[in-house]
């Protein structure tokens, strides 16, 4: 027997979780700038020591790449993302975790069938997908200036 709309609506609102939207926002928001403001202080910290503003930045996106391969290896970026929802999607950090996990995850297939094939599961379309947009950008833009 097939429920009504109404009933197949009542059983989905009462399976659904509650919705936390502002709580969400609000953990997202105070995440996601706690990793600027890291980011920010790591700057800080390497102009202090006397490097170059380029390298400086350089060296910033490498050490959170590092932590946030390192804290996904160690099973604690998953959690502190279970808790901060799209705050840890900043840019870089959840770039790397992207590419980190499925090699992790897959690392008990060895290193080729496994880790090396695994990794870039999900962020290999992302970067696919950026590579083409912009080559096809930058045609229209060669494109446009030609004829003006």
């Amino acid at each position: 027997m097939r429920p009504t709309e109404q009933e197949y609506a009542e059983l989905t609102r009462r399976a659904s979780p509650a919705s936390h939207t502002l709580r969400d926002v609000l953990r997202a928001f105070c995440s996601g700038g706690l990793i600027c403001l890291l980011a920010q202080g790591l700057l800080t910290l390497y102009q202090a020591s006397g490097l170059p503003d380029e390298q400086a930045r350089g060296f910033v996106s490498i050490t959170l790449i590092a932590a946030s391969a390192l804290l996904t290896a160690l099973r604690v970026y998953d959690k502190a993302a279970a808790f901060c929802g799209a705050g840890t999607l900043v840019p870089i950090t959840g770039f790397a975790n992207a590419v980190a996990a499925p090699a992790i995850e897959f690392r008990t297939e060895k290193l080729v069938a496994g880790t090396c094939a695994k990794l870039f599961t999900i962020a290999g379309p992302v970067l696919a997908a950026g590579v083409v947009s912009s080559t096809v950008y930058g045609l229209v833009l060669l494109a446009a200036k030609r004829f003006y």
